[in-house]
């Protein structure tokens, strides 16, 4: 087997190993992420995401499925991908320095319940770290999907997804996964949140044991269906 066929069937058996270990392992993380949005973005919060290079394209491939629609139509939620503004990204940039170019977006956009996704191979990104502190002292849920760990990204977030793969191309590959459960969890949560909805209106009453809603809102959900506040850093997942 030649050199190029042999680095093309390692990449496969990383991938498959670390997609693995996310389906055996991780799978209720990301479906809780897609429950606490279903919770927060109809009850009028945000998502914003952010990211460097590959990642910042995964995090506009996250927000672009919020605010359009992941497999079936549904109404529009917000969602911002930090990078993509570019006459503010060269500002912040210009006059605060590449360290900053998220950290002072967090504070602008972000409000309290809202979510802030970051996302990095190496979880060591300083403009990544500084934003997690400006969306913990914004009172923002902050998560983050990383590479191996440890890193100090992981260590700032309320929950982290950390992949622990080789090379930061199997991490992204493994990240657009994740980003797909969570968007598909989300839309799952929302159609239960319908039909709660129209048990309210229509009647009948729940079934026995479940769970009552409150405001329109699914169980579980802090003000305005927030998701749950964590401790930062007591709740990373590694795969």
């Amino acid at each position: 087997m030649n050199a190029p066929l042999q680095h093309a069937e390692e990449h496969c058996r990383s991938l498959e190993r670390a997609l693995a270990s996310l389906r055996s392992r991780h799978l209720p993380l990301l479906v809780r992420w897609g429950d606490d949005l279903a919770q927060l973005l109809p009850a009028g919060g945000r998502l914003l995401a952010a990211g460097n290079g590959g990642s910042a394209a995964q995090a506009q491939h996250l927000t672009a499925e919020l605010v359009g629609r992941y497999q079936h139509d549904r109404p529009p939620f917000a969602a911002v991908a930090l990078h993509a503004e570019t006459s503010t990204v060269t500002a912040i940039g210009n006059d605060y320095g590449f360290d900053e170019l998220y950290a002072r977006q967090v504070a602008a956009h972000g409000r309290p319940g809202d979510v802030l996704v970051l996302l990095s191979t190496s979880g060591r990104s300083p403009n990544l770290l500084r934003a997690a502190a400006a969306g913990r002292a914004a009172g923002l849920t902050v998560w983050a999907m990383t590479g191996p760990s440890p890193n100090p990204l992981e260590e700032q977030v309320d929950d982290a997804l950390c992949v622990d793969a080789p090379r930061p191309a199997t991490v992204q590959e493994l990240h657009l996964v994740a980003l797909h459960l969570v968007c598909a969890a989300f839309d799952a949560a929302l159609d239960r949140l319908l039909l709660w909805r129209s048990a309210e209106v229509t009647g009948p009453a729940p079934s026995a044991g479940a769970a009552p809603v409150l405001d329109g809102r699914p169980p579980g959900g802090g003000p305005r269906g927030t998701p749950l506040e964590r401790e930062p850093g007591r709740h990373r997942e590694r795969t």
